[in-house]
């Protein structure tokens, strides 16, 4: 008898078909390479076109500046605009750089923002928004303040000095803790504010505001120089208080110590018994 052997597992062949590869489809391929080329072509073309235009463009006489408007200025003239746009006559429109003018100008300290944009062909527009003075600080010298707190020219000799005064805040606490004296100056700015929108006690009722670090916010009265204490926050509430009473107040100013209108829902008002006595 002959022992019967079965192959291994791992060596059994099997019959594969073998597939046969499909022709290459030369006209398929052909008609996707001209459409690539095609595409190819005409990015380059537009490209191309698109320096050429830019080119004509830049060296076109079409496009050469005539006329320069400057608009909304009061304090900064016409011409000091001009001379800081530094905008020449014929100079080419498309070769101006509108932010660096901007810039520029208002490095002017009367200038809080230039907005510069090209009218074409010919003329470009500078949009001027100035700065409002509405209180005076002094840092060593005097300095106007705006409405947002902003430390933004020295006065000069032609300069108005009818502004309320900014005490309290002198230039080494402005250099040593910028963060904390622009706060307050933004919130002392705020109290003008308000006192500006009023029809008692008014912005021309007062000559400083003076900030004191442990007590807040006091006005001092151009009549009298009576210190009106604020403490630091709810100003409109405390000054609703005091214009109930101010036209009674107003005419007794000589006498008084100080107006305390930090306690809720009361005037404080003392009189100054040193003036009282030297009357009598």
């Amino acid at each position: 008898m002959h022992d019967l052997k079965f192959p291994k597992a791992g060596k059994v062949k099997t019959n594969r078909r073998k597939k046969e590869r499909a022709p290459l489809d030369w006209k398929k391929l052909f008609r996707i390479g001209v459409r690539l080329g095609v595409i190819v072509a005409g990015f380059g073309l537009a490209v191309s076109g698109g320096v050429l235009i830019s080119r004509l463009l830049f060296a076109s006489e079409h496009f050469r500046i005539e006329a320069v408007q400057v608009e909304n200025n009061q304090r900064v003239t016409t011409e000091q605009v001009l001379g800081l746009s530094d905008i020449q006559a014929g100079t080419n429109i498309f070769d101006l750089d509108l932010q660096g003018i901007g810039n520029k100008i208002e490095e002017e300290p009367w200038i809080a923002t230039a907005r510069v944009e090209r009218i074409l062909p010919r003329q470009v527009r500078i949009r001027i928004t100035e700065r409002q003075p509405l209180a005076v600080i002094n840092l060593g010298y005097l300095y106007y303040l705006d409405a947002s707190g902003e430390v933004f020219k020295m006065l000069d000799s032609e300069d108005r000095l009818d502004f309320p005064v900014v005490t309290g805040i002198d230039r080494k606490f402005l250099l040593e803790k910028p963060a904390e004296a622009r706060q307050q100056l933004i919130e002392a700015m705020g109290l003008l504010q308000e006192l500006s929108g009023r029809r008692q006690f008014t912005l021309a009722e007062i000559s400083e505001l003076h900030i004191d670090q442990d007590e807040g916010f006091l006005l001092i009265t151009l009549e009298g120089g009576v210190p009106v204490r604020l403490g630091f926050s709810h100003f409109a509430g405390k000054l609703d208080r005091l214009e109930r009473i101010y036209p009674e107040i107003k005419t007794k100013l000589a006498t008084l110590k100080y107006i305390d209108l930090n306690v809720a829902d009361r005037v404080i008002v003392r009189l100054d018994r040193k003036l009282i006595t030297g009357k009598g």
